[in-house]
């Protein structure tokens, strides 16, 4: 791992155990194994270190969501992939799954240039735009199907976050089937 890389995973482990305000960027350091003096030359300030650490986890996810997704699967299948395939990321990356929530609700996320958190969600609004344009789902503003998938799965991660793997399966399927229940129109 080069320096950069133990600096960001450093801060990733500090910043979800400690807070933001809770690590400074000396116990980052520290942690890393590297001098204040390097930390600062990857890193020009701490909300740069917060910024780019979050860049680099939400691009990580969407490489590994959109890499399971084949050009010839249904939109319905599309989504199914990429619901399950998030939980089961973040059941098995949560301390990335904390920290992507943790900017989100805090003031950091507007340090995050508008054009990179659109870059990063510009798949899945696509997706939901051809969703309604084949009027498979409802006719309701992509932004709000946007917040719904996306807060429904970290209710039902956090739901099965802590039971067995063979029950969170049935929980992860069966809360797709209800999401798309309530996304679709009523046949």
């Amino acid at each position: 791992m080069d320096k950069r890389e133990q600096i960001l995973a450093s801060a990733l482990t500090l910043f979800v155990e400690f807070g933001f305000h809770g690590t400074p960027t000396s116990k980052i350091a520290k942690e890393a194994g590297v001098s204040n003096g390097t930390l600062f030359h990857y890193f020009a300030t701490k909300e740069e270190l917060i910024k780019e650490l979050y860049i680099a986890i939400k691009n990580d996810l969407n490489t590994y969501l959109f890499s399971h997704i084949s050009p010839d699967d249904s939109i319905e299948v599309t989504l199914k992939k990429l619901f399950i395939y998030f939980i089961y990321w973040a059941l098995d990356n949560r301390e990335k799954n904390h920290y992507i929530q943790q900017v989100l609700f805090s003031p950091h996320i507007s340090q995050i240039p508008e054009a990179i958190l659109q870059e990063q969600s510009h798949q899945a609004i696509q997706l939901i735009e051809k969703a309604k344009a084949e009027k498979i789902i409802k006719d309701l503003p992509t932004d709000l199907h946007y917040t719904l998938v996306n807060s429904h799965i970290m209710g039902i991660y956090s739901y099965v976050s802590n039971l067995p793997p063979d029950e969170q399966k049935t929980i992860i399927e069966h809360s797709f089937e209800m999401l798309w229940d309530m996304l679709t129109e009523s046949k």
